[in-house]
């Protein structure tokens, strides 16, 4: 079976990004024992991701690029905000743990979107948050290999995700 819309795919590999001098960066390893499962036109991803494995079959080997227009795009500057710092305290107090710069902070907009925002900078009265994927303006490098495909079940794509194997467990 061929990867094509509406199938199960487990997929191992090892995603690079190019650093200041052009040489791959490795950035995340998924391992056959631990795979990716996503159901094909319904994963999230960027959609040149699913495009490059798209009539792939098991044990075939992939290793492509993506750039970053096709990827998570340019960062946007209005995705960087500064917010007041007592939208991290906890009885009036700093939370040390959670004020860190790097530490990714899952938040809700006004309209009550989910997003991850990082911490880029702390102040006296505010914590500057970068809202933007943490790939984006990144050159995407994927190398791997197709481990499983499979025609996805109704209750799959009823939920919009892989049960299971690679999946989620319920």
């Amino acid at each position: 079976m061929k990867i094509t819309k509406n199938t199960v795919v487990l997929l191992s590999y090892e995603l690079s990004f190019p650093d200041e001098n052009g040489n791959p960066e490795l950035a995340e390893i998924v391992n056959a024992e631990e795979p990716m499962g996503f159901i094909q036109g319904m994963s999230g991803l960027p959609e040149s991701f699913e495009n490059n494995l798209e009539g792939l079959a098991v044990g075939d080997t992939f290793d492509f690029s993506i750039e970053p227009e096709d990827a998570y795009g340019k960062i946007d500057p209005n995705a960087i905000v500064d917010l007041p710092k007592n939208l991290f305290q906890i009885d009036g107090k700093d939370n040390e743990e959670l004020l860190k710069i790097g530490n990714f902070i899952p938040m809700t907009d006004d309209q009550g979107n989910r997003m991850q925002g990082m911490i880029i900078q702390i102040k006296p009265e505010t914590v500057t948050m970068d809202f933007n994927h943490p790939l984006a303006e990144k050159t995407l490098m994927f190398k791997g290999q197709v481990l499983e495909v499979r025609a996805a079940t109704a209750e799959e794509i009823d939920h919009g995700h892989v049960h299971g194997t690679g999946g989620v467990q319920h």
